[in-house]
């Protein structure tokens, strides 16, 4: 089951984008590019990114990921390795507590100036459309695979249960960064239970207070209880990005988003606002 679900994970992901890509062309909700290029330069160094995290994390953390996940059930540790459930309602609990998990590390990627540094790359992106869901950094992609491999068995989550929320949350993540004009009743019905377009586009806006809200991957539920959920009721006013410091056609090459970080000036105002 593993190895089909890992040979499942890159053909959803390009199915996904693909059909999205679509969208965005018939139904935008923003219209960023006057022309055809730039918006292929632009998705074309965004996916690269993510085709290079895919990599790292393939030959740098799947191996530990099934050894600590082997050995949790092995020597019956973790939380739900210590109760006796009802496979379904297991799988249940696993993936609301990871998706909690996914909440909690996004927020201290914001919280913590050394991390945004590098969380920062997805937010600078001032064109978001489905693409954005995969321009992370490198950095980023290692910190977040290292910390999964103690959080994964103080769950006592299987690796077939991680596999079963990451096919569940990619189609979800590219959804809610996607450029399509999601009609408002449909995403209000939606968010009820997971994030949406309307819900994620305040997310990336580049007013830092809409920033630091809607932190959640799949479910909206996180943001509710720990008080960080906004809205907008203008979502089609939304400025995406971080300001006029990231320089769009320097900082959304390939390159450029792997140089991002180290760029000390560019984030001055934000680790000042931090530290306080």
């Amino acid at each position: 089951m593993a190895e089909m679900d890992l040979a499942a994970k890159p053909v959803l992901v390009a199915l996904v984008l693909a059909t999205l890509v679509m969208l965005e062309m018939l139904a935008p909700m923003f219209r960023f590019y006057d022309a055809v290029k730039p918006r292929l330069r632009h998705d074309a160094a965004n996916i690269l990114l993510g085709v290079l995290n895919a990599a790292i994390a393939s030959v740098l953390f799947t191996g530990l990921v099934l050894s600590v996940t082997t050995w949790a059930v092995g020597h019956s540790f973790g939380l739900l390795n210590w109760l006796t459930l009802n496979p379904y309602l297991e799988l249940l609990i696993a993936l609301l507590l990871f998706d909690c998990w996914q909440y909690c590390w996004h927020r201290l990627n914001h919280a913590i100036p050394f991390l945004w540094r590098f969380h920062a790359v997805h937010h600078s992106d001032a064109a978001m459309d489905a693409s954005s869901a995969l321009r992370f950094h490198s950095v980023e992609i290692i910190f977040s695979s290292a910390l999964r491999l103690l959080v994964l068995p103080i769950i006592g989550l299987s690796v077939e249960q991680l596999l079963i929320y990451e096919l569940i949350a990619l189609p979800i993540i590219l959804i809610h960064h996607s450029n399509v004009a999601v009609p408002a009743t449909l995403d209000r019905l939606l968010r009820v239970i997971i994030v949406t377009p309307h819900v994620h586009w305040v997310h990336h806006s580049h007013l830092q207070n809409e920033t630091d809200s809607n932190y959640a991957s799949v479910l909206s539920i996180w943001d509710r209880v720990f008080a960080s959920f906004c809205l907008r009721d203008d979502p089609q006013k939304i400025r995406f990005g971080l300001g006029d410091r990231f320089d769009q056609t320097r900082w959304d090459q390939f390159i450029g988003q792997l140089k991002q970080p180290f760029n000390s000036a560019l984030y001055e105002q934000r680790e000042s606002s931090l530290k306080k």
